[in-house]
């Protein structure tokens, strides 16, 4: 997979970067100095392709997800974070997923399908993932929400949805409502810089 990688300070998390559809592996770069300037940085751009715009999965509508792809695709990046440790020397156990839309479903996802795939993570504007299946134990697992309250692509059910569903499975969720629609916002990364900070850094 096409990506960027930063290494940081020794024993700092290294922060999983995904991004939106039609994005690149440039685009959070600068939010994830502002969640933690000594991070190792791991930068993945989509490998599925939407009218030249890339994405991580694809889609058969607008939040209508392509579930066998979707599976694949989670598949193709747990399997990418764990050949990336080998390559690049860093902690398998120590990633925190940084994910916005689609970004943000592909990391759900990945919560929802391999335990201890990730340490935890911080969701901009996700979807679920998946309905109506069992989620490995995520006992320890901190999950940061930012969460539009009018957001027109993922409506506040479907906030709360994820949010119990994670819950149930054991992990600690905090959600941030902002009035901003779909965007992502300053202060919602602030919120997950400071959510991060206390629980995950």
């Amino acid at each position: 997979m096409k990506h960027i990688f930063r290494e940081g300070k020794a024993g700092a998390p290294i922060l999983l970067l995904l991004h939106g559809t039609g994005g690149t592996e440039e685009d959070l770069l600068e939010v994830a100095k502002l969640i933690d300037e000594e991070a190792s940085v791991l930068s993945v751009r989509g490998n599925v392709s939407e009218n030249g715009m890339p994405r991580f999965f694809k889609r058969l509508a607008e939040g209508v997800f392509d579930e066998e792809d979707l599976l694949y695709r989670t598949k193709e990046l747990n399997t990418f974070l764990d050949e990336s440790a080998e390559q690049y020397g860093f902690d398998r156990n120590n990633i925190v997923a940084v994910g916005y839309s689609n970004g943000a479903n592909i990391a759900g996802s990945l919560l929802f399908h391999y335990e201890n795939s990730l340490k935890g993570a911080l969701l901009h504007h996700p979807m679920v993932p998946r309905k109506g299946i069992d989620l490995p134990k995520l006992e320890g697992q901190h999950v940061f929400i930012g969460a539009g309250a009018n957001d027109p692509i993922c409506a506040p059910e479907e906030t709360e949805d994820l949010s119990r569903l994670l819950e149930e499975a054991g992990a600690h969720v905090h959600i941030q409502w902002e009035h901003s629609g779909h965007q992502l916002t300053i202060e919602e990364v602030q919120g997950a810089a400071a959510y991060y900070e206390t629980h995950l850094k």
